[in-house]
């Protein structure tokens, strides 16, 4: 395989070369490639992800720990606002590394929410990779760099609250109303559902969600409806 992209990236937007290429390159590599592939790749980045994983959350930990002084529920939310999958799924996005990502045809043609979580879990193989390759500073750097940059403006956003409790917060003071979901659709095999929800204030469609279970949909209704709530208090 041609090899020249993947030191490129490293040397672009990671900002070093790696010694030991195959650790990137099996941090982008899925699952899938290699069922595609037995005879000539037998790694792919679950293991490196499990690492990077344990390495991004000790590295937000500590810097909210050595930053804040809020009590330790507030700092938990916080930090899985940074940590959750939009999060890192965008920075591996912003990153470019997607197209670098070895993985089967079938994977190539999944639903956007899939190819969020192939990019997040690849982010997390990444963090790993500079871990083994550079040690833990460099991994920090990096975190610090593509996730706890992203902090100020969670916290200017609240979108670090669960969506939906906040959201009934907005509501209750502002409407006097309690929000309601509903089922607007639902598309796909039972292994592979796709949920549309609706977020209702009175008769009023606020937000709309789209997700793999209801849950999901659920909550990116209620950001919708937090977003308009917002838009509305701007004007």
């Amino acid at each position: 395989m041609n090899t020249a992209p993947y030191q490129e990236f490293a040397r672009e937007k990671l900002g070093f070369e790696f010694n030991n290429l195959d650790l990137l390159i099996t941090a982008l590599t899925h699952r899938s490639y290699v069922n595609e592939h037995r005879k000539s790749v037998h790694e792919h980045n679950e293991r490196l992800e499990f690492l990077g994983d344990a390495v991004l959350e000790l590295a937000v930990t500590e810097y909210l720990f050595t930053n804040f002084s809020e009590p330790e529920g507030i700092l938990t939310a916080w930090r899985a606002a940074l940590v959750r999958t939009e999060s890192i799924g965008a920075a591996g996005d912003t990153l470019g590394y997607g197209p670098l990502i070895r993985m089967s045809k079938g994977e190539k043609n999944g639903s956007d929410r899939a190819h969020l979580q192939i990019l997040a879990n690849a982010f997390e193989a990444v963090i790993g990779a500079i871990y083994l390759e550079r040690g833990f500073d460099d991994a920090r750097d990096f975190i610090h760099k593509h996730i706890i940059v992203k902090l100020d403006g969670i916290l200017e956003s609240g979108s670090w609250r669960d969506p939906k409790s906040y959201l009934q917060e907005i509501s209750q003071r502002v409407d006097g109303q309690t929000p309601v979901y509903k089922v607007l659709s639902e598309e796909g095999p039972d292994h592979d559902k796709v949920f549309t929800l609706g977020v209702f204030i009175g008769e009023t469609l606020m937000g709309r969600g789209v997700g793999p279970s209801k849950q999901v949909a659920q909550q990116q209704a209620a950001r919708q409806a937090i977003a308009r709530y917002r838009a509305a208090n701007s004007e």
